[in-house]
């Protein structure tokens, strides 16, 4: 009977150079590194949409938005992710071209492969972001968003928002009705 294959461990400095050098991105959790699956039409439609208003509604302030292809460091729980969509306001993260590690918006749309994923384990990473006030997750088959906001006393509070609704992102204070962050979707 043969052996089961190790998975490699690489240290953080590892995977960093790494995944400089791929052609496609992984994501990082404590020494194991995970591909990240291309996106269907509509997934990238609405990441668009959600980028274009946080954008457009955020210039001239301190706050820059970033999608996809930026970097997340959570150095509490030794993890590099992507968010679809991300907003930070951070000076330190201004003057860092790589990586980000002090959002204030971090938001995921759902995919049904990722979707348990990005409402449990990468949450409670995500948590652990001391700079984190809201987490948004976008379902597009139901085109309903949970968010979750971070209470003065700490806890996080679920604000649901059903397929018809104005979708509220407090933390930076963008309404967002659904004709906007779902336009062109095609279902």
């Amino acid at each position: 009977m043969g052996q089961a294959a190790e998975k490699p461990v690489f240290t953080p400095q590892d995977y960093l150079a790494w995944e400089a050098e791929q052609p496609e991105r992984h994501e990082y959790l404590n020494g194991e590194v995970f591909a990240m699956a291309g996106a269907e039409d509509r997934h990238v439609t609405v990441s668009g949409n959600l980028y274009m208003a946080l954008r457009q509604h955020l210039r001239g302030s301190p706050c820059r938005t970033y999608m996809s292809e930026m970097r997340l460091h959570v150095a509490a729980a030794n993890c590099y992710f992507y968010p679809d969509v991300m907003v930070t306001c951070s000076a330190r993260d201004l003057a860092s071209p790589l990586v980000k590690t002090e959002p204030k918006l971090i938001v995921e749309v759902l995919s049904p492969s990722t979707a348990a994923y990005d409402r449990g384990l990468k949450f409670s990473h995500y948590r652990r972001l001391e700079s984190l006030q809201e987490y948004a997750l976008i379902d597009l088959d139901t085109r309903s968003t949970d968010c979750f906001r971070k209470s003065a006393e700490g806890l996080w509070v679920l604000h649901p928002f059903a397929r018809d609704e104005t979708v509220l992102l407090a933390s930076v204070g963008l309404e967002l009705p659904p004709e906007q962050l779902f336009a062109d979707v095609i279902d």
